[in-house]
């Protein structure tokens, strides 16, 4: 399955012994529903073109993100809030969002 979403960012989640890269992705409100997102996951490796990331996952799909579509709704960063407490409330456990910066090309995914 390829998805492509309105607005994506990577998020890094770190446990005692393994680091994992997801694809939090958005989609803008439609008149035939309102807005929605979904998680990778988890990124298995990565290519690109001049204009867009092609992320694939663990589960086979293949997350399609335009470079100059990096950031978050409204809606996602209150789904993204609500896991930062959870992870801040576990031991051994973080969660980061990488910023646009990040050379994504350059990050060893497994």
């Amino acid at each position: 399955m390829e998805y492509c979403p309105d607005k994506w960012v990577m998020v890094k989640f770190v446990t005692e012994n393994q680091v994992t890269y997801k694809i939090l992705a958005s989609w803008a409100e439609t008149y035939l529903g309102g807005a929605s997102w979904k998680l990778n996951s988890g990124c298995t490796r990565i290519e690109e073109d001049d204009d867009w990331y092609f992320f694939y996952g663990y589960s086979g799909s293949v997350y399609r993100c335009h470079k100059k579509s990096y950031g978050m709704t409204g809606y996602t960063m209150g789904v993204y809030s609500h896991w930062q407490k959870q992870v801040d409330e576990s031991e051994g456990a973080s969660m980061e969002i990488m910023p646009e910066e990040t050379n994504f090309m350059e990050i060893r995914y497994e």
